[in-house]
C-alpha cells in the first residue's frame, strides 16, 4: 500500500506539472499572438475610399486611438481585443451618422489578426491628405510590416509653417519646434529642404520627407539665432532678386517675451555658405517712445504685376496689408513700403455672417484664374480658432468675393493656413493649403497623440460644386 500511494503521488505531481506548462505554453503562445498580430481598422472616406489621417476612435475609458497617414489604426490593447467595444468617433469633418442618443460611434469587435474597415462621411469640403511633420506618420501601418523604409524625423511638434522656391529647392521654415530629447525644444525657428515639388501623390497616403538642418550632433537645430531673449519667430518669408540679378532668400523676424508680445522687429538674409539667417537690420524695438509696432514686410508673401507694368511684392495675413517693388533693395528701403487698407471681413456666400479673417495666405490661381485665398477665421463655431474659409477676388487688394467654409474643427484650432499653389501645375483644379493643427487657443480639448502641434495637409478641387457660390 505504502508503494501504491508513493505512485499515485508521482502520478498526480506529474499530472499537474503537465497542466501547468500546458497553461504556460497556452499563456505565452495566447501572448505571442496578440503581440503579433494586432486587429487592423482601416478608417476610410466614404466616397472615395481614400485613407483617412486624423481619426480618433476614443474608447468609454478614453483610451484613444488615432489613424495614421495611411488611415491605419493598430489595436494591440489586450482589454480592447476578443470583445464588444464602444468606439466614439471624432473626425473634424469626417464622421458618422449619430446614433438614437445623438452620439457618433460604432461597436466594434477587435480580433487578434483581423481587418475591420470603418468608413466615414467627410462633410469638409476640404479633402485631408495628412501630416506633413511630426513623428510617427506612419506609426500603425508599422506595426503590420508596412511602411518600413519610411525615415523618421527627429522633431515631434512644428508650428507654423512658411516656404519658399530657392536655389532650385523648397525651403522650408517653421517657428518653435519639439523635439523628443527634451522638454524644451527650438526656439530660433527650425528649417530644411525637399525637392521643389516634393508631394508625388495628390491623394493619400502623404509622405514628405524633409532634408533638416542640423547641429553637430546631427539635431535639427535653429536657423535663426537673433540676439535677445526669447524665441524668434520669422515671418515674410521670400525670394527676391538684388541688383545683380542674384537671389535672395530673405526674413523678418519678430523677439517674443512672456506672454507671446512682440518687443522687437527686423529684416534678416540667408546665409548661403553657413546654413543660417544673418541680422539685416533692426526696424523696430519696444520703447516709451515706440510703444506700436511699425509697418514691416510680413506674413505671407505674393507677387502681383499691375497694369502699368510694375512688379510688387505683397505681404498679409492673410490679405494684403504690404507692398513695395519686389526687388531686393526696395525690401531693405523704408522709404518704397507702402501700407495697404484690407478689409476687416468678407461676407458668407449664404450672406448669413460677416467671417473675420484672421490669419491665412493668397495666390493668383491658374485654373480660376483670379485671385484666391484660404484663411482662417476668428471666433468662429464650432470651433473658435479653427475654421477655414475660401474666396476670390480679380484682384489681389479685392474686393473679395462671399465666402465658403472649406474646413471645420471639433473644439480644436488650426491656424496660419498656407496655399501651395506651386505644388500644383498652373492649369491644375486642385489647391493644396496646410496649417497648424494645435489644441492653443481650444477649450480644453483632449491632445491628439502624435498630431498636436504639427502641420496638415489639405486638398481643395475648385471644380466642386460646392464651391460655386465663392465663384
Amino acid at each position: 500500500k505504502p508503494s501504491h500511494l508513493q505512485s499515485l503521488r508521482v502520478r498526480t505531481h506529474a499530472t499537474r506539472a503537465l497542466r501547468t506548462a500546458s497553461i504556460a505554453v497556452a499563456v505565452l503562445q495566447s501572448a505571442a499572438t496578440l503581440a503579433a498580430a494586432p486587429c487592423r481598422i482601416e478608417v476610410l472616406d466614404k466616397q472615395n475610399h481614400w485613407p483617412v489621417p486624423l481619426v480618433q476612435l476614443r474608447t468609454t475609458d478614453d483610451i484613444v486611438l488615432v489613424s495614421d497617414n495611411a488611415g491605419v489604426i493598430a489595436v494591440d490593447q489586450p482589454d480592447l481585443l476578443n470583445r464588444e467595444i464602444w468606439f466614439e468617433i471624432i473626425g473634424h469633418g469626417y464622421n458618422v451618422p449619430k446614433d438614437g442618443f445623438g452620439f457618433h460611434g460604432k461597436r466594434l469587435t477587435c480580433k487578434p489578426g483581423e481587418t475591420l474597415q470603418v468608413e466615414v462621411e467627410r462633410s469638409n469640403i476640404a479633402k485631408r491628405l495628412g501630416r506633413l511633420t511630426g513623428g510617427g506618420q506612419f506609426a500603425e501601418s508599422q506595426k503590420f510590416g508596412q511602411h518600413t523604409d519610411w525615415r523618421e524625423p527627429n522633431v515631434f511638434g512644428c508650428d507654423t509653417v512658411q516656404c519658399a522656391q530657392y536655389r532650385g529647392k523648397c525651403y522650408w521654415l517653421w517657428g518653435d519646434t519639439d523635439v523628443p530629447w527634451y522638454g524644451l525644444g527650438i526656439f530660433d525657428s527650425s528649417g530644411a529642404t525637399t525637392a521643389a515639388r516634393p508631394i508625388k501623390s495628390l491623394q493619400p497616403p502623404l509622405q514628405v520627407e524633409y532634408d533638416y538642418f542640423t547641429d553637430a550632433k546631427g539635431r535639427p537645430r535653429g536657423v535663426c539665432p537673433m540676439p535677445g531673449k526669447g524665441p524668434t519667430w520669422v515671418g515674410g518669408y521670400v525670394v527676391l532678386p538684388d541688383r545683380n540679378g542674384r537671389e535672395r532668400l530673405v526674413g523678418t523676424y519678430s523677439k517674443i517675451r512672456q506672454p507671446m508680445e512682440v518687443y522687437e522687429t527686423g529684416l534678416c538674409a540667408w546665409n548661403d555658405d553657413k546654413d543660417v539667417f544673418e541680422l539685416v537690420r533692426k526696424v523696430w524695438s519696444k520703447s516709451d517712445k515706440s510703444p506700436k509696432r511699425s509697418l514691416v514686410p510680413n506674413g505671407h508673401p505674393a507677387f502681383w504685376t499691375d497694369e502699368h507694368g510694375q512688379r510688387w511684392l505683397l505681404f498679409g495675413n492673410p490679405l494684403p496689408n504690404f507692398r513695395c517693388p519686389a526687388t531686393f533693395e526696395a525690401w531693405q528701403d523704408e522709404k518704397t513700403w507702402q501700407e495697404l487698407t484690407p478689409p476687416k471681413s468678407l461676407k458668407s456666400a449664404d450672406g448669413k455672417e460677416d467671417v473675420a479673417p484672421t490669419s491665412g495666405s493668397i495666390a493668383w490661381n491658374g485654373y480660376r484664374k483670379r485671385w484666391v485665398t484660404v484663411f482662417e477665421q476668428i471666433f468662429g463655431k464650432p470651433s473658435a480658432f479653427g475654421e477655414l474659409w475660401y474666396a476670390e477676388a480679380d484682384s489681389p487688394t479685392g474686393p473679395w468675393g462671399p465666402a465658403v467654409k472649406v474646413l471645420t474643427h471639433d473644439n480644436y484650432t488650426f491656424y496660419n493656413p498656407r496655399l501651395h499653389q506651386e505644388f500644383t501645375d498652373a492649369s491644375s483644379p486642385i489647391l493644396l493649403f496646410e496649417g497648424t493643427y494645435t489644441s492653443s487657443f481650444a477649450d480644453h480639448p483632449q491632445r491628439t497623440p502624435r498630431y498636436d502641434y504639427n502641420q496638415i495637409l489639405y486638398r481643395l478641387d475648385l471644380n466642386d460644386p460646392a464651391l460655386k457660390p465663392a465663384q
